[in-house]
């Protein structure tokens, strides 16, 4: 129980260091009814269980469905979401003819599902509890507070039975992935060597691109160990650029980090540190500038549930091309022809380089959230304050986009090529998806 409440306090404390960064308009809701409160609990038991990135976009995704499945039932201005996710049908949500409050049962439905989703999901109950205990001592009804959560309940459960027909329940069938010392391929890295993530993602359907081939980004460049070859050229150029790097160019690839579980090593002794995911930090970048663009209740679950349907899709897209290139790492290279003893500023995450992942999931965040709030919302983004971090000033989206695809190359992790091919990849996935929303007839909040 301790655990819990420790948990529950850090979320409490991120949503709070975003409340006050922000300070937006006075809300025409309660501050409790806030949706990335929810949304913040999800991360912190997700930082716990040490949730992956291509798995914690899913698991975003699915806990939003609910939520928007009750605000479209409630707001004819906001389609249903069969409109915009292949093969997607809610169920029923009406609890017997009762009066319900669909806010209450919009961010109940986000705890709920997450629940019933992650592997740690009991953990959010103390988070339920204590939000139907807020309800009661603000002077909710009880008999709205019950059917609320009755509708809250049955949207998570028809999200549970669409979330079983997505293929993941097969992963652990499939072949298992087997590294290749060959030359140019991928390989586990130091200092914990771990084994591939997630390296059958492909085969997960995706929620509003065709497949994870649509959107297959250029060739890479050639492997080749020629010191006169592009290839070559690309890895000297990552390896010179470590050695000369800014305070400013290291605060940024610390800053972008989002690495789930870090290792360090002391002798024998290996210390592991958990921080939030990529698509965590991009799920609560919506959620601050939601609060900061005065958006509505229903708005902002329309805002934050498509950011979590763009991030899983961008996350397959990805993820298909990183196994069928599976190409080498910049550490990898550099420590086996170049350098035996040279490390990088960051971790090297434990799957193959091409594309690079924060490349493809930020632009397609950013074109998202720039077709719903515009191209020059300023904001400040302290999303990685509770994990150790610093917070920085952005102009746009696009810009925060552009800033954490290089600080993949400043981290040492990422040649230009992949970064340059993935911020295109992220914006023909997004582009397909604001297409689709578009023809939904669903608008962008500024005139």
């Amino acid at each position: 129980m301790k655990v819990l409440k420790i948990y529950f306090a850090i979320a409490c404390l991120f949503a709070g260091h975003i409340a006050k960064a922000q300070q937006p308009k006075k809300s025409a809701y309660p501050d409790y009814l806030q949706p990335d409160h929810a949304v913040n609990a999800v991360t912190m038991v997700m930082v716990h269980d040490v949730v992956s990135p291509p798995v914690a976009a899913r698991y975003y995704a699915y806990a939003m469905l609910g939520a928007y499945n009750i605000v479209a039932a409630n707001n004819s201005d906001i389609p249903a979401l069969g409109s915009i996710i292949k093969s997607y049908t809610a169920g029923p949500l009406s609890p017997a003819g009762k009066k319900y409050d669909h806010k209450i049962a919009a961010y109940y439905s986000i705890l709920e599902t997450s629940k019933l989703l992650l592997p740690s999901g009991f953990m959010l109950k103390d988070d339920e509890d204590a939000f139907i205990q807020l309800l009661q001592k603000t002077g909710v009804d009880q008999q709205i507070i019950t059917s609320s959560v009755k509708v809250a309940e049955d949207a998570s459960a028809a999200v549970l039975a669409f979330s079983k027909t997505d293929n993941y329940g097969k992963l652990s069938a499939l072949k298992r992935y087997t590294p290749s010392k060959e030359d140019g391929k991928w390989y586990p890295t130091p200092p914990a060597y771990m084994e591939a993530v997630e390296p059958n993602w492909k085969t997960i359907r995706t929620l509003v691109i065709d497949s994870a081939q649509q959107y297959k980004p250029a060739p890479l460049t050639p492997f080749s160990k020629d010191t006169t070859s592009t290839f070559y050229k690309q890895v000297i150029a990552v390896y010179q650029a470590s050695k000369q790097l800014t305070t400013e160019q290291i605060n940024q690839a610390l800053f972008w980090d989002c690495n789930p579980f870090a290792v360090t090593t002391s002798g024998h002794m290996a210390i592991g540190y958990k921080k939030i995911s990529p698509g965590g930090h991009w799920m609560h970048i919506a959620g601050l500038v939601a609060k900061q663009a005065n958006l509505s209740f229903d708005q902002s679950i329309q805002l934050i549930s498509l950011e979590g349907i763009t991030l899983m899709d961008a996350f397959i897209s990805c993820w298909e091309e990183k196994f069928a290139s599976n190409r080498i790492r910049p550490e990898t290279f550099i420590n086996r022809y170049m350098d035996v003893k040279w490390q990088p500023v960051l971790q090297t995450p434990p799957f193959p380089e091409y594309t690079s992942g924060h490349a493809v999931i930020s632009n397609a965040s950013a074109e998202l959230l720039t077709y719903f709030l515009g191209d020059n919302f300023a904001y400040i983004d302290n999303t990685e304050v509770p994990f150790g971090s610093s917070q920085r000033d952005f102009r746009s989206f696009r810009q925060a986009a552009a800033e954490a695809s290089m600080s993949r190359f400043y981290g040492g992790i990422h040649y230009m090529d992949s970064i340059e091919k993935g911020n295109k990849q992220g914006k023909d996935v997004a582009n397909a998806i604001i297409a689709r929303i578009k023809k939904a007839g669903i608008r962008p909040f500024t005139k």
